[in-house]
C-alpha cells in the first residue's frame, strides 16, 4: 500500500501512456496491425476497471484503421480470437471483462456508418467465445470429466462455426484424450473421424505436422494413420459396422489408387473378422435416459437444459442415477416425470430429473422388403438413433375396476437430439419435443401389433435355431392363451366392441375393424407357436402343452366365428437362405458339370471314354486344330501336360475362333503291344498282398501311358522304342536286396502292382551289425547274410 500511495497504480499510468502513444501514430498505425493486437489484449485483461475502460477502445480503432486500408478487419478479428483462446485458458479475463468489451465496442460500432453491421456481429462473436472459454477454464481442473467434455465440445463447435480449423482440431484431440481416459472408445473414434473427414486421399503436403503423428507428411499418410486408430477404437467399442465402412474405404484406396496389395490383404482380413464378430459375438443393448438439469445452481452449459444420455454396458436406470448424483452431490432428484414448474427453474439450487426413454428405429432403405438377421437389425435399434419416445399412462373419467383399458390414455412425448447417438459425446441436448395423447383404442391396436410381431419373431427364431430353448416361447404362449391376470383380448371386446361405444365413437370405426383383424391374425401365430412348442418342449412341459392345446381349441373356435379365419402362418421362415458356397460344401446339388470339374474322374469312368455332346457338356474342351489336323488328348495326359487354368484359357481362345466344327476321330495306339488275351494276368489278393486269381487285362498299357510323354502320345504311332524293359541294376549292397521280387511270378507283374512298390504298413527291420569274435581278423569283411527263401505256403522257413 505504501508503494501505491507513493507512486499510485503504475499499471494504470503506463496503460494511459500506451493509449496516448497509439493515437499519436496517425497513419502509421496500420504497420503495427496485427502484431500489436496480442500485447494490447494482454494489457486490457489486467483486472483494473479504469484501465480496461480506457484501453478497450483501442481495438475499435484498430478495426477502423484496417477497414479504411484493406476494406475489412479480418486480421484484427482473427488475432483477437487466437490470443483470447491462449490468454483466457492461461488464467486471464473474467465476466467483468466480457461485459465491458461487449458494451464498449458495441457502442462504438452503433455510431459508425460502415462498421455497424459487421462490427456488431464481431462483438457478439467475441462475447460467445469468452463465455465458452470462461466455462472451460472453470471446469478444466474439475474431477467431473463429463463437464470438461461438454465445455470442450462447445468450444470445438464454436470454432467449426467460424471456420477456424486449427483451433477446431486442437480441441478435437483434447476431447479424444478425455474419452480415452474414460474408456469411451466409440466416442473417441467418432472424435478422430471428424479430423479424418477434413483430409483428402491425395499426396498434398500438410501445412503443419501433428504432434501425435509426426511421420505423416501428406494428407494421405495422416488420413491412413487416423483410420487405423479409428478402426481400433471402433473394434474396442464393438462398433464393427462403423469399422467395416472404414475398412472398405481403405481397401478401395489400396486396390485402386496405391496398389498396395499387402495392406489390402490385411485390411480385408480385419473386415472379415468384423463380419464374423457381428454374427457371433453378443453385444449388450445400451439403455437411453432423459436427464433434465433444472435450477440456477448449474453451470450455464447445463442450466435448465434437457439431454438424452447413452448408458454404458449393462447400466440400468438405478446405476445411472447413482452415478449422476455422485457427480452432483448437491442436486435434489425429482421423482416425477412431469415438467417442472417455474419455482424449480428459478430456484438457486440444483434439481435432477432422470427417467428411461426408448429409441425409435429409423427405417433403413437397404433393409426394406428384405429378410435381415437379428444380429444385424438389433444394432440399428439402439445405434445411429436421434429420436426417442416416452409414454406416460393417464386416466380420464371414472375408473372402471372391471376393465382398466376403457379409459387408459397415453401421454406420449417424442424427443429429437442435436446429433445421432452414439457420437462424439455419450449425450446430446434435446432440440425439439413433441407431446400428444394416444387414445385407448389406438393403444390397444399398438399393443396387439407389438404382440403379434414379437410372437412371429419368436417362432422364426425357434424354427431357425433348433438349439434354442422354448422357455420364452412357453411364457409368451401361456400368457396369451391363458390370460388369467390381465384378461387378454376379452378386455378389448368389452371396452370397444359394444354397441354403446360404437354409437358414441363413430370416428373409430376403422380402428375397431383394425383391432378385430389383429385379433384374428393372432390365431395362426398361436397355432404355429404351439406346433413348434410341441416339437421342442421337454417332458416337464407336456402338461402345460396339453393345457394350452385344450384352451386354444376353444379360443380358436370363438375368434374365427366372430372375426373370421386367417390363413396359416408360412412354414418357411423369413430368414435369408444359406449361400451357395455353404450348400455345395454340405449338400449335393444337381447342376451341370463345369468345364473345370470335368477334368476329374467320376464313377462312370474317364471323361475320354464318354462322348462330349452339347446337351451334356461333358468331356474336355475342344482345342483349336493344329496344322489342319484334329488332336485329342487323354484325360491323364491332359492333366499332366497343361494345368487347369491353361485349359480354361485355351477354351476361351477356342470359343473365340470362328470356323467349322472339327470331329476328333484320330485313333491312339499304345507304344507297346498289349498283353494277349490268352496270357493270364496275375493280381494281388487283399489279405496278404500275394499273387492271386487272374483278372482281365486292361485295354491300355498303364506303364506305357504313365512313362510316355504327352508329345509322344499324340505323335505318330510308329515308335522306334524297344518293347523290352531295361535290365535291373546289379545289386551291390545289402539294402538293394529289398527291391528283389519274392518269386519269379512277381517279376512279370507291372511295376505299379509289385509287392515291393506297394505301400507297407511296417518297414523291414534294420539288420543287426556283425559281432566281432575275439581273435578275429578286423581286416576281413563279414560275409553277406543269405537271402531268406519263402515257402510255397507263404511262410518263411526257419
Amino acid at each position: 500500500m505504501k508503494i501505491i500511495n507513493k507512486y499510485q497504480d503504475m499499471r494504470r499510468v503506463i496503460g494511459f501512456e500506451i493509449l496516448s502513444m497509439w493515437f499519436n501514430l496517425g497513419q502509421h498505425k496500420i504497420k503495427f496491425i496485427p502484431e500489436m493486437v496480442g500485447p494490447m489484449l494482454e494489457m486490457t485483461l489486467i483486472p483494473e476497471t479504469k484501465l480496461r475502460e480506457h484501453t478497450i477502445p483501442i481495438f475499435f480503432d484498430m478495426m477502423q484503421c484496417e477497414f479504411a486500408t484493406r476494406g475489412n478487419f479480418n486480421q484484427v478479428e482473427n488475432e483477437i480470437i487466437t490470443q483470447l483462446d491462449h490468454l483466457v485458458e492461461g488464467g486471464r479475463g473474467d465476466d467483468q471483462y466480457k461485459e465491458l468489451f461487449y458494451r464498449i465496442i458495441s457502442d462504438h460500432c452503433q455510431k459508425h456508418r460502415y462498421l455497424r453491421q459487421r462490427g456488431l456481429y464481431f462483438v457478439d462473436l467475441v462475447n460467445r467465445l469468452l463465455e465458452r472459454l470462461l466455462d472451460y477454464r472453470t471446469i478444466m481442473n474439475d474431477e467431473n470429466r463429463e463437464n470438461r467434455m461438454s465445455c470442450t465440445v462447445n468450444l470445438l463447435n464454436f470454432y467449426k462455426e467460424i471456420n477456424r480449423q486449427e483451433m477446431y482440431i486442437r480441441y478435437l484431440y483434447k476431447l479424444c484424450d478425455l474419452h480415452l481416459e474414460c474408456d469411451n472408445y466409440t466416442e473417441a473414434a467418432y472424435t478422430l473421424l471428424l479430423h479424418a473427414t477434413l483430409l483428402k486421399w491425395t499426396d498434398e503436403p500438410l501445412i503443419t505436422t501433428h504432434d501425435k503423428y509426426p511421420e505423416a507428411q501428406t494428407h494421405r499418410q495422416l488420413k491412413e494413420m487416423l483410420y487405423y486408430d479409428i478402426i481400433e477404437y471402433f473394434d474396442k467399442g464393438k462398433m464393427w459396422e462403423e469399422g467395416i465402412r472404414l475398412c472398405k474405404e481403405l481397401a478401395s484406396q489400396y486396390e485402386n489408387e496405391t496398389f498396395d496389395f499387402l495392406n489390402l490383404s490385411l485390411i480385408l482380413q480385419k473386415q472379415a473378422m468384423f463380419y464374423d464378430n457381428i454374427m457371433k459375438t453378443m453385444r449388450p443393448d445400451p439403455e437411453y435416459f432423459r436427464v433434465g438439469y433444472f435450477g440456477q445452481g448449474y453451470p450455464s452449459f447445463l442450466r435448465n437444459k434437457v439431454f438424452i444420455y447413452r448408458g454404458k454396458e449393462y447400466e440400468r436406470l438405478g446405476d445411472f442415477t447413482s452415478r449422476l448424483l455422485s457427480q452432483f452431490p448437491h442436486a435434489q432428484p425429482i421423482n416425477k416425470v412431469t415438467a417442472p414448474g417455474p419455482e424449480i427453474l428459478e430456484s438457486p439450487s440444483q434439481h435432477l430429473q432422470i427417467f428411461k426413454v426408448d429409441p425409435i428405429l429409423e427405417e433403413r432403405r437397404e433393409f426394406r422388403g428384405k429378410p435381415v438377421a437379428d444380429q444385424i437389425l438389433n444394432f440399428y435399434k439402439v445405434n445411429e438413433v436421434q429420436k426417442f419416445t416416452f409414454s406416460r399412462p393417464i386416466r380420464k373419467g371414472d375408473r372402471d375396476s372391471d376393465n382398466e383399458f376403457a379409459n387408459m390414455f397415453l401421454e406420449r412425448t417424442n424427443y429429437v437430439t442435436a446429433y445421432k447417438l452414439p457420437g462424439i459425446l455419450r449425450w446430446f441436448e434435446v432440440t425439439s419435443t413433441n407431446t400428444f395423447e394416444v387414445s385407448p383404442l389406438e393403444n390397444a391396436c399398438e399393443i396387439m401389433e407389438n404382440s403379434n410381431r414379437e410372437m412371429r419373431h419368436l417362432i422364426e427364431q425357434q424354427r431357425a435355431d433348433p438349439t434354442l430353448t422354448v422357455n420364452t416361447l412357453s411364457l409368451r404362449l401361456n400368457g396369451i392363451i391363458d390370460a388369467a391376470v390381465m384378461g387378454g383380448t376379452a378386455n378389448y371386446e368389452k371396452a370397444f366392441f359394444t354397441e354403446e361405444y360404437m354409437a358414441s365413437h363413430p370416428e373409430d370405426h376403422a380402428r375397431i375393424e383394425r383391432l378385430k383383424d389383429l385379433i384374428a391374425c393372432q390365431i395362426p401365430l398361436l397355432e404355429a407357436g404351439l406346433k413348434v412348442h410341441a416339437q421342442k418342449a421337454p417332458d416337464s412341459l407336456r402338461k402345460l402343452q396339453e393345457k394350452m392345446d385344450s384352451l386354444f381349441v376353444e379360443m380358436k373356435t370363438r375368434v374365427e366365428s366372430e372375426y373370421g379365419k386367417k390363413p396359416p402362418m408360412d412354414e418357411t421362415t423369413r430368414t435369408r437362405p444359406m449361400s451357395l458356397v455353404w450348400i455345395t460344401r454340405n449338400k449335393p446339388v444337381d447342376r451341370p458339370v463345369s468345364t473345370i470339374s470335368t477334368s476329374s474322374t467320376s464313377s462312370d469312368g474317364p471323361i475320354r471314354d464318354r462322348p462330349s455332346t452339347p446337351e451334356t457338356g461333358l468331356g474336355p474342351p475342344q482345342l483349336p486344330p493344329k496344322d489342319g489336323k484334329s488332336v485329342r488328348h487323354s484325360s491323364q495326359q491332359q492333366g499332366k501336360s497343361s494345368p487347369v487354368k491353361n485349359w480354361v484359357n485355351k477354351t476361351k481362345e477356342a470359343a473365340a475362333v470362328d470356323g467349322p466344327v472339327v470331329e476328333l476321330n484320330q485313333t491312339l495306339k499304345a507304344a507297346r503291344p498289349m498283353r494277349p488275351v490268352s496270357q493270364p494276368r496275375i493280381s494281388l489278393t487283399k489279405q496278404n498282398g500275394l499273387p492271386g486269381p487272374a483278372t482281365p487285362p486292361p485295354k491300355v498299357n498303364r506303364d506305357a501311358n504313365r512313362s510316355a510323354s504327352p508329345a509322344a502320345s499324340v505323335s505318330s504311332t510308329s515308335s522306334s522304342s524297344s518293347d523290352v524293359p531295361p535290365p535291373l541294376p546289379e545289386k551291390k549292397a545289402y539294402a538293394d536286396y529289398g527291391n528283389i521280387a519274392e518269386d519269379e511270378d512277381e517279376q512279370r507283374l507291372p511295376a505299379p502292382l509289385r509287392v515291393s512298390s506297394l505301400p507297407k504298413s511296417k518297414s523291414k527291420p534294420v539288420p543287426p551289425l556283425p559281432i566281432k569274435e575275439p581273435g578275429g581278423d578286423p581286416s576281413q569283411t563279414p560275409p553277406l547274410p543269405k537271402k531268406p527263401s519263402r515257402h510255397p505256403s507263404g511262410q518263411q522257413q526257419q
